[in-house]
């Protein structure tokens, strides 16, 4: 019924289509500093200020900034079939990456900057141990992702955005990887810093994910009708509750369905992403 995920075959790649991508890639990143990062020319000082206006409290305004990102997003989200047969797959895809991007870029800034504000409510980075399970817990929450995300192509709108239907890898675990990474890497970085700020990002990413289950649950629901009923039968939002319960058989050959060269990226991107901590840390310090 439904598709095999992370699936990468180097001989159905076209130069020209990465070529493609490398462009769009760089011309996206350079309208995003222009039109919103340098606050000499763009509007995302302006943005963060004027949420930032609304409270004192910086719990606050993180709940605010992810509840517009959060709205942006999944309501851009919702309304993607009407929005494909108006003005067609790759315009909403560009037009849902121009509003999302900046808002995103600008939610996480905050973060960083005002992670340790607020109360503190415990402190636990020098109990042994503590950095080891954060480290490894982050780490599996970036296998969590989504299989969709590894389509950069048509992330990109290089080739036609679609609506998958997947089944295999990660979606075998649970039907909702990206939700369960999400609160993995939530209450890793809750524990390891142990601000007020820190825990209202995290109620109020996993709120937004949550919500995620069901409105994609929906959508695919109206997409696909039947096959995802199938589908939904025999995989769990619940981790491994599927398995357990026997309506998900795994093939005794189902650890080849991690071998591919998508989740080879994702581990070499999450060991980078560890030890850029403190240029990410620095960089948006001067945001």
């Amino acid at each position: 019924v439904g598709e095999d995920s992370a699936v990468f075959e180097l001989e159905k790649q076209k130069l020209s289509s990465w070529l493609y991508f490398a462009g769009i890639l760089a011309s996206v990143l350079f309208a995003l500093d222009v039109v919103w990062i340098d606050p000499s020319t763009g509007y995302g000082t302006a943005f963060v200020n004027a949420v930032a206006g609304v409270s004192g409290s910086h719990e606050i305004v993180m709940l605010i900034l992810i509840f517009i990102f959060a709205a942006v997003h999944s309501g851009m989200a919702s309304f993607r079939d009407g929005g494909e047969k108006l003005i067609g797959e790759r315009a909403y895809r560009v037009l849902f990456a121009a509003i999302s991007l900046p808002l995103a870029f600008s939610t996480i800034a905050y973060f960083i900057n005002h992670r340790y504000d607020g109360i503190q409510l415990w402190q636990v980075q020098s109990v042994p141990g503590v950095h080891e399970l954060v480290w490894f817990s982050s780490f599996i929450s970036f296998f969590l992702l989504y299989p969709s995300t590894f389509n950069l192509l048509e992330v990109a709108a290089v080739d036609k955005p679609k609506m998958h239907l997947w089944e295999t890898g990660v979606m075998r675990i649970t039907r909702h990887p990206q939700m369960v990474g999400q609160v993995i890497w939530c209450l890793a970085h809750m524990l390891w810093i142990g601000s007020s700020v820190t825990a209202a990002a995290s109620f109020g990413l996993i709120a937004h994910h949550l919500f995620g289950v069901w409105n994609g649950d929906r959508r695919l629901a109206s997409r696909y009708g039947e096959a995802f009923e199938i589908l939904k039968s025999r995989t769990s939002v619940v981790p491994f509750g599927a398995i357990l319960d026997g309506r998900q058989k795994l093939p005794n050959d189902y650890y080849k369905e991690f071998i591919r060269l998508p989740y080879l990226m994702i581990t070499l991107l999450t060991l980078g992403a560890y030890f850029a901590h403190p240029y990410m840390q620095a960089s948006s310090l001067k945001l």
